[in-house]
């Protein structure tokens, strides 16, 4: 929703009816609200937080399109024109790919799902961590049309600008700007809509007056607030989608979204490995993005063949992951790993020996809480509806964008601009917020304030430097002010 707003953007508190018995004249009580208070913590949120959103908004954008990048950087190795004969088996790609790259274990075997992709053939490495070479194959003559350094599957374009959404390439120092971005963006929002929602109740105006900018409006204060207010009110449900799925993998949040997890036993099912009669103990899958690790290639070829035709015979089909055995005992496992919709993250571990499913596990019968996290994250990365998906990604960032910028606007359309008080910037909103609310919202917003900063570490933590810095502040402008005034000369004596 908004990320700054002016005291302008909250209508004066309504007077409360006054006392019985008062004398004419006297000064009613303001009626108790919260609204002082929220606008307050709005409008510095959105000051000081504003730029790490801004920063998030562009690196998101630059990525959400990423997919139609690789397929022009990457054209020819992962894409190939379409055969005349029928593909080749995944058995005779893999041994050309073990040609072409005689170094490492090899990780997992991707076959092609549309008529012009690749065969993507993983390979482990021990100098490069967490990722991997992987080499791509033409399906139709077992040509080997080059090797990239993956992460997670992602080409090393993706890979760069998921980094720079994610850290600005600075590591895990870089991660606290984004969960910083993540854990103020739904506080933004929803105290922006608090706000607006507010303003429109006591004239009763209609929803058009809500959802629509006020385009009758004189330019200047009142016209910027309600395009800031109404773009708000479009994206604000796109934004706490955004916020939500962002801290989940967040590096704070996101380890105490985990603890959730495990209080709820909510985290996706595990698939058993070891085949019958084979030793207990055997690997297990916990569909992760490489489906762990691999000895090495100790196997038929041909069991890669094998497995797939079992798994996809059991309903793990689509775009498959397949995974060697990771030890002596273990089975191979076939993992659905496609996000897009009809989205599918079925697994299965067959024995191609016996050409049977020792093991299955599907999607549908994940937690829930599992299911949403998963889809969550493939809505964030703008692969859940494709294209759709990436448009509406899109939206929300250059629509986040422009409400920043109309919330900036109307700070410095604020600004005094007489002669003798002439400032460069709006005078934020006064103090003494939390004077004007009842004590018992005071009491329930502090125990919120609690819970949330312990559940978002860096909000907590952020928020709490905001209150210091202002008590601060407001300590020494008192000061000053009392320095200010002129102390009254003694009577004389007489």
């Amino acid at each position: 929703m908004s990320t700054t707003a002016t005291p302008s953007s909250e209508p004066e508190t309504p007077l409360a009816p006054p006392v019985a018995g008062s004398p004419p004249g006297t000064p009613t009580a303001r009626r108790r609200s919260i609204g002082p208070l929220v606008l307050r913590l709005h409008f510095y949120a959105g000051v000081l937080v504003a730029p790490f959103l801004v920063v998030a908004a562009l690196t998101g954008l630059a990525f959400v399109f990423s997919p139609q990048l690789d397929n022009l950087v990457y054209a020819h190795e992962l894409r190939v024109d379409e055969g005349t004969a029928p593909a080749r088996p995944l058995a005779e790609q893999v041994v050309a790919a073990r040609a072409a790259h005689p170094d490492g274990d090899l990780a997992s075997v991707t076959p092609p799902v549309a008529a012009t992709d690749t065969t993507k053939v993983v390979f482990n490495l021990p100098h490069l961590g967490e990722k991997q070479h992987t080499v791509y194959v033409d399906p139709y003559t077992n040509e080997v049309r080059g090797t990239l350094t993956t992460w997670f599957g992602e080409t090393p374009l993706m890979t760069w600008l998921d980094d720079l959404h994610r850290n600005l390439h600075l590591g895990a120092v870089g991660r606290h700007y984004s969960e910083l971005a993540a854990s103020w963006l739904w506080l933004v929002v929803l105290g922006g809509l608090f706000l607006w929602l507010r303003r429109q109740w006591p004239g009763r105006r209609r929803l058009r007056r809500t959802v629509l900018p006020d385009l009758a409006a004189n330019a200047g204060v009142r016209r910027t607030r309600g395009w800031h207010a109404a773009t708000g009110v479009w994206l604000a449900l796109g934004l706490l989608v955004l916020s939500a799925t962002g801290l989940t993998w967040s590096r704070y949040a996101g380890g105490n979204f985990d603890v959730v997890q495990n209080a709820f036993d909510a985290h996706s099912l595990t698939l058993a490995t070891t085949l019958p009669g084979a030793a207990p103990g055997g690997d297990t899958h916990g569909g992760g993005h490489h489906g762990g690790g691999t000895t090495s290639d100790g196997f038929d070829p041909a069991d890669v063949d094998r497995a797939v035709s079992v798994a996809r015979s059991a309903g793990v089909d689509g775009l498959v992951v397949v995974t060697p055995p990771a030890g002596p005992g273990t089975a191979w496992v076939v993992a659905q790993d496609d996000p897009s919709w009809p989205y599918g993250w079925d697994r299965a571990a067959v024995d191609p020996t016996t050409g049977s499913v020792v093991a299955h596990s599907r999607f549908a019968d994940w937690p829930l809480l599992a299911q949403l996290s998963k889809l969550g994250v493939a809505f964030h990365m703008g692969f859940l509806f494709g294209i759709v998906n990436q448009i509406l990604l899109a939206a929300l960032a250059v629509g986040l964008l422009c409400v920043i910028v109309w919330g900036y606007r109307m700070w410095w359309q604020r600004r005094p601009t007489r002669a003798d008080r002439r400032a460069p910037l709006g005078a934020p909103p006064t103090r003494g917020a939390w004077r004007q609310a009842s004590p018992p919202a005071v009491v329930v917003l502090l125990l919120v304030a609690v819970a949330v900063g312990w559940a978002m570490p860096t909000l907590g933590v952020t928020l709490g430097a905001f209150l210091v810095v202002d008590l601060v502040l407001g300590a020494v402008k008192r000061r000053r002010a009392r320095r200010a005034i002129p102390t009254s000369p003694a009577p004389a004596g007489n």
